[in-house]
């Protein structure tokens, strides 16, 4: 018997806006309310707003707090200041990757880890066994918590008009306490698009003593204010079709695709974060330490035309199969094929020419670096 999807606390609004729906990770989400394309522009011009209340959250309170996510992580937490986060990952004894992660420190002894809605729960119980020799606590509060991202260059304008907040204070990857209309929110300045872009924490709890359940009036308010006041910077409501090309744009990993528990960081040129200097051990740090040059290794593809490779498409160096597509579409703002794939080495250098297999027929595509889109910072 197929279960029943989850909702977010904010379903009822999507429905009001025409959303179409798609299942993902157990949960009903809005894949697009207009047109992907609409939306993925809006974005990179002016704003799209998402309903991101699928994602897990979990908190890790506690003397020993900071410690606890050192061993249970690959990142550096200890080394966080109250008020910033850092992206860091959950990994195995063997260094392959669990899950990729956004970890805010909210105070000495308080963090805030953020999941992907599929390994919401294996997060959790692999945060609670690796921090049962420490004096920390982990709950998981995904349940009572939505989460509202806006992206894009008007962000911090609309942001900034409905919290009352000055965000030149507030860098990237920090947050901060804020409200919208009266209703509290964790205010972060963090986001998966390639845009400067705000993500909005809201608690939706209810706890009477006898019986714990769920409030969506403050999470639909806080939609329904950033939305009034999105609408004269042409602000649009967003759904993952879109999300997923704005962040392969960006060059941006997705966990199952870029991300998996049969690589490491290294195969996909993130073992920046990976902190070997940090105090202590740490889960998968003698697999990490021993791990030598890896057998293939993320890149960027560029092609030509309006064919875009697909996930699990074949890469080859004329006839020899040379990699795998993880990613791939046609880029809404470069107007190119754009892709990412792991292949071996000796054909990862930026300026390669290889082809993808697409249903039979050899596409010419270039290795390039990442990320494909980079935004104008000013």
């Amino acid at each position: 018997m197929t279960a029943t999807p989850l909702t977010t606390p904010l379903h009822d609004v999507h429905v009001e806006l025409g959303a179409s729906f798609t299942e993902f990770a157990g949960w009903s989400m809005p894949v697009r309310y207009s047109s992907e394309l609409a939306e993925h522009r809006a974005v990179r011009e002016a704003a799209g707003q998402f309903d991101l209340s699928h994602m897990g959250e979990i908190e890790v309170t506690g003397a020993d707090a900071a410690r606890a996510l050192d061993y249970a992580l690959i990142g550096n937490l200890s080394g966080v200041k109250v008020g910033r986060a850092r992206y860091t990952m959950l990994c195995d004894t063997d260094g392959g990757v669990l899950d990729d992660l956004v970890v805010y420190r909210l105070a000495e002894d308080r963090y805030l880890v953020v999941a992907n809605a599929g390994n919401a729960a294996l997060v959790a119980g692999a945060l609670r066994e690796r921090s049962e020799k420490f004096d920390a606590t982990v709950t998981d509060v995904g349940e009572r918590t939505a989460l509202i991202a806006v992206q894009g260059p008007a962000s911090a304008a609309i942001v900034a008009q409905a919290t009352g907040v000055d965000l030149d204070s507030l860098r990237y990857y920090a947050s901060m306490p804020a409200s919208v209309d009266g209703h509290e929110v964790l205010l972060a300045r963090t986001g998966y698009t390639g845009e400067d872009g705000f993500e909005l924490f809201v608690d939706v709890g209810t706890d009477t003593g006898t019986d714990t359940g769920t409030d969506t009036g403050a999470a639909v308010a806080t939609w329904r204010r950033l939305a009034e006041i999105g609408a004269s910077h042409g602000l649009l409501p967003a759904g993952l079709a879109c999300r997923d090309t704005l962040r392969l744009e960006a060059g941006m990993p997705l966990y199952g695709n870029e991300l998996t528990a049969a690589r490491t960081p290294f195969h996909a040129n993130l073992g920046r974060v990976v902190k070997f200097d940090k105090p202590g051990d740490f889960v998968g740090r003698a697999a990490l330490e021993r791990a030598g040059d890896p057998d293939v290794v993320l890149v960027g593809l560029r092609g030509e035309g309006r064919r875009a490779p697909r996930h699990g498409y074949r890469v080859l160096d004329g006839d020899r199969e040379v990699g795998e597509i993880t990613s791939g579409a046609l880029s809404p703002t470069l107007g190119y094929p754009i892709a990412m794939a792991y292949v071996t080495p000796e054909v990862a250098e930026p300026g390669t020419t290889l082809s993808v297999d697409i249903r039979g027929r050899k596409a010419p595509v270039d290795v390039v670096s990442l990320p494909f889109y980079q935004r104008t910072k000013g």
